[in-house]
């Protein structure tokens, strides 16, 4: 038999299919206000579960409108009797109405991540080539949305002597144009493992052999 407190039962566990949806790229925006980046891509393995994890979230939170909008005749069949009881702050429509928002904002938030990342300081256009210009591919395993990226283009944009760098969660690899007379590939390595991403490899674009 279905109880008063089911709307907000039901609400908390589609919060919780959201959030757990994005976890993949909640976690390296907390990463980086705590300043501790070895988290980062703990939850990259949630990715190929998001789009379930949205249906079930979506699913549930439908399903809390219901019993919510059909509050009176549920309590009145659970009780036979036509005294209305007043519900809680918790299965009321206003905090079901701040759950569901609060839901949305976590479903999308891949959408809107990189925004809390600060702006790279390196430019994206490639400057004119010189004896010391070398450009490397490195192929990075975790990345799943926008702000994976603009987390390793925040940790590139700190190194000395990397001139450019364009990195694709997508394709999952980041080429980045750098003075080997400033830095070198193990370097940069080290600072994207940083991030919690992991470098399987890199590929030398230019380097003269």
């Amino acid at each position: 038999m279905i109880s008063l407190k089911s709307p907000g039962t039901f609400s908390g566990a589609g919060v919780l299919s959201a959030i757990a949806a994005s976890l993949c790229c909640i976690t390296p925006v907390i990463a980086l206000l705590a300043g501790s980046s070895s988290v980062a891509a703990n939850f990259s393995w949630i990715e190929p579960a998001r789009p379930y994890l949205i249906v079930v979230s979506i699913a549930v939170l439908a399903f809390a409108w219901y019993l919510r909008l059909n509050q009176k005749k549920i309590s009145a069949a659970e009780c036979n009797c036509d005294t209305e009881q007043k519900p809680s702050f918790f299965q009321s429509k206003a905090f079901l109405i701040i759950v569901t928002v609060f839901a949305i904002l976590m479903m999308t938030f891949p959408l809107y991540a990189k925004i809390f990342f600060p702006k790279p300081k390196a430019a994206i256009m490639v400057p004119a080539a010189t004896d010391s210009t070398v450009q490397a591919k490195f192929s990075i395993q975790g990345m799943t949305c926008a702000g994976c990226e603009e987390h390793v283009n925040n940790q590139l944009s700190k190194l000395h002597g990397v001139l450019t760098y364009q990195t694709s969660y997508a394709n999952g690899y980041s080429i980045v144009t750098f003075d080997k007379l400033k830095t070198d590939v193990k370097v940069i390595e080290t600072a994207i493992n940083k991030t919690g991403y992991k470098v399987k490899e890199y590929k030398l674009l230019n380097e003269e052999k």
